[in-house]
């Protein structure tokens, strides 16, 4: 037979919070457990001669509080077995108590049978003693799970269990990583209990170094104003976005466009990608913010005609990355990055409604840089087989057009030229693809170390007293043979400047 496990709360510390249907329930002459005795409530209780047990013991023989919760949960589930019980929690049992989640959770399980006594928790008491109102926005966080819960800054915080100086402490780190340390807060000790009720206003880099904390202490934190904000949210870009195309605003922001804006949006992703070539991290850092803000911008001009927000933009992206990965959010099984594309690939035609490979392929964007595309329709096309077996047979094929392009130079057909670069640059193309080579990236490099190359020409016959373009082009390819040996080009305005520096000593 399995009897009731009577669950009631305590209140928040005062006797005046304990309710009618508690007291009832504890005078009624069922065995009485209390979660702990380190509440004030209970000498009150042992001034009615009401007896009872409690777990504290549990608290000095295990290693961790979620040991102690599971225990507890276990022994009530023992008690259960043999009478009626009633188990009682500081404040309301469905406020903060882990060891009641935990019996909901075992009773599905088991069938064992569960009552609630309401009863106020300390949070109301917190809400009178502060004279807050939580309907206006507030957040809730348990000291012991910072590493999972996170504060929001642009509303009022109240965070829970501070039980002493050295989680206090822990919580103060946890919290400068989202607040200044001047960061004004209150603590607040014994929430309603007269005689133990203490508030103070302090900076929050001050919370470990009062000695008064106690396990009935919490804190709370005022919505952060500009002042003592540190770090600001996608919500703070497009709220600043909006200020800028408000009537008031920046001239120049609300006289852009979506066409407008074009150019922007194609510089700010090549910037991302230097600084990406350049391994700056500081860099990057910046260029993707300047990038996001294009996003940001885009979103609001399509806010302001009524067609979607940045929220519908982050869904839309959210949704498309769960939907595209079952072998992560679902039950499909998918061993290597080819089956992923392969997923990847196939629920995109579903999702645009391709019924061919070409439409898949006309899908690619027609802004993209050319040698971006055509690797792009090479991957595409290779998914279906066709490819070549090898790149010696890609490289065959740039050999043939190769000759054709010298064969058409021979016969004087210009018109013909451009046709047969093209797929000459397409046979390269598909080279690079096969050794793992980005190709726009690799032409962007060698156009960069073209660059290198020039200017150490350029400034190595200065130091001669030479200009470039009175050189003939057989001093000038001397010139571009030593600047391919020589290593370190960042140097060169020192290794130039060599008084016994010479052409014929270098190469």
């Amino acid at each position: 037979m399995q009897y009731t496990i009577t669950i009631v709360g305590l209140g928040p510390g005062n006797k005046d919070c304990l309710t009618l249907g508690t007291l009832e329930k504890i005078k009624s002459g069922k065995r009485v457990i209390l979660r702990t005795t380190k509440h004030p409530v209970v000498e009150y209780l042992k001034e009615l001669k009401i007896k009872f047990h409690s777990f504290d013991h549990l608290y000095e023989e295990m290693q961790s509080f979620e040991a102690v919760y599971e225990k507890i949960t276990d022994k009530l589930l023992e008690v259960s077995l043999k009478e009626d019980v009633i188990y009682a929690v500081p404040g309301n049992p469905f406020v903060g108590e882990e060891t009641v989640r935990l019996l909901i959770q075992r009773a599905e399980a088991t069938g064992a049978s569960l009552e609630f006594i309401q009863a106020p928790s300390f949070l109301d008491a917190i809400f009178h003693s502060l004279r807050i109102d939580p309907v206006n926005g507030l957040k809730i966080l348990d000291g012991l799970q910072l590493d999972k819960q996170i504060p929001d800054v642009h509303c009022p915080v109240v965070v829970t269990q501070i039980y002493n100086q050295m989680i206090a402490s822990q919580v103060k780190i946890s919290l400068m990583k989202y607040y200044h340390d001047e960061q004004p807060i209150v603590v607040i000790r014994g929430a309603g209990v007269s005689g133990l009720e203490r508030i103070e206003k302090m900076c929050l880099y001050e919370l470990d170094r009062i000695d008064w904390i106690d396990h009935l202490t919490s804190i709370f934190i005022p919505e952060t104003t500009d002042k003592h904000l540190k770090f600001y949210s996608m919500n703070n870009l497009v709220q600043i976005m909006g200020k800028l195309r408000e009537k008031e605003g920046c001239p120049w922001d609300l006289s852009q466009t979506h066409e407008s804006l074009k150019p922007y949006l194609i510089e700010e992703t090549y910037e991302v990608l230097e600084a990406l070539d350049n391994k700056d991290m500081d860099l990057l850092e910046e260029e993707l913010g300047d990038l996001l803000l294009q996003i940001v911008f885009h979103a609001q001009l399509a806010l302001e005609a009524e067609h979607f927000n940045m929220e519908d933009v982050i869904t839309g992206i959210c949704n498309k990355l769960i939907y595209r990965h079952p072998h992560v959010f679902k039950d499909l099984k998918v061993d290597s990055v080819s089956g992923a594309l392969e997923s990847w690939e196939g629920i995109k035609q579903k999702e645009k409604n391709e019924h061919s490979y070409t439409a898949s392929l006309r899908r690619i964007p027609k802004h993209l840089p050319a040698l971006m595309k055509s690797h792009k329709i090479q991957e595409k096309a290779a998914r279906v087989g066709f490819d070549w077996d090898s790149v010696e047979g890609a490289i065959e094929k740039v050999r043939e057009e190769l000759e054709e392009v010298i064969e058409l130079i021979y016969l004087d057909k210009p018109d013909e030229i451009a046709e047969e670069i093209g797929d000459l640059i397409f046979a390269v193309v598909n080279v690079a693809r096969f050794l793992k080579v980005e190709p726009e990236l690799a032409l962007n490099k060698t156009s960069e170390k073209f660059i290198n190359r020039f200017e150490f020409m350029e400034i190595t016959a200065k130091s001669h007293g030479n200009k470039l373009e009175d050189m003939s082009l057989e001093e000038m390819d001397d010139l571009w043979n030593l600047a391919k040996i020589h290593k370190n080009t960042k140097n060169i305005n020192n290794s130039s400047k060599k008084k016994d520096f010479t052409i014929k000593d270098r190469i």
